[in-house]
């Protein structure tokens, strides 16, 4: 996977914005952090070990870590900038982070108590998608949470699908997001992201191994899920 092109990672300006940016692009952005929070507390220790695929700028690590104070966190991401955005944001939290430059799969063995990935998982194909969830869930304690979310919607025609594309522009616009900015998501979703649809994710994350996975957020083309390793 090369997650620095065409998404943009390893552009300064851009990775310098997207705390800002994803804020106004996804639904319920802000509360996703909190319902990932609640989630993997669940039947999680106090002292837990949580693995953060995607550092994404660090605003998930942040608000799990003010939510718990004895969780440590490794976060794992191929681009540098956002691995140092990651420790930017988290300020004096950043002691309770390492981090890990690469991929899931030549990561630390763990094993860890919980998982994320967000806003990930949409920017890799199907098959690539089973092998970092398979790679995640041997690095997790049987019964473990894994809370990802991403871009899925439904796509059962040309026409359904550029619809919810057209929609996402909407809101996008409707949030305050440049028209550059705007024209570039819609170029990105439309040529450069192999998203899914909703119910061949909750498959992917099946054939992975993560039992009892449940859909706990829908927003436009966002979905998010909670399985169990």
């Amino acid at each position: 996977m090369n997650a620095e092109s065409p998404h943009g990672f390893a552009d300064p300006a851009l990775v310098a914005t997207y705390p800002q940016q994803a804020a106004k692009a996804v639904p319920g952005y802000h509360d996703v952090h909190t319902m990932a929070s609640v989630l993997l507390a669940e039947g999680t220790p106090e002292d837990a070990r949580v693995l953060v695929l995607g550092a994404g700028g660090g605003l998930e690590t942040k608000a799990l870590a003010t939510a718990h104070p004895d969780w440590t966190f490794l976060a794992v991401d191929p681009s540098a900038a956002m691995l140092d955005l990651a420790m930017t944001t988290l300020g004096p939290l950043a002691t309770r982070m390492s981090v890990h430059r690469g991929y899931v799969d030549d990561a630390p063995d763990g094993p860890f108590d919980a998982a994320t990935a967000l806003l990930l998982l949409h920017l890799i194909d199907r098959d690539e998608r089973v092998n970092t969830l398979s790679d995640v869930h041997r690095r997790l304690r049987p019964g473990a949470p894994l809370v990802v979310m991403h871009v899925s919607y439904r796509q059962g025609d040309p026409a359904e699908r550029e619809l919810w594309l057209t929609r996402h522009e909407a809101y996008l616009a409707a949030s305050g997001v440049e028209p550059a900015h705007v024209e570039r998501a819609g170029t990105m979703l439309r040529h450069h992201m192999p998203a899914l649809n909703p119910d061949e994710d909750q498959a992917v994350l099946e054939e992975a191994g993560f039992t009892g996975v449940t859909q706990f957020f829908s927003a436009f083309t966002f979905r998010g899920w909670v399985g169990y390793a």
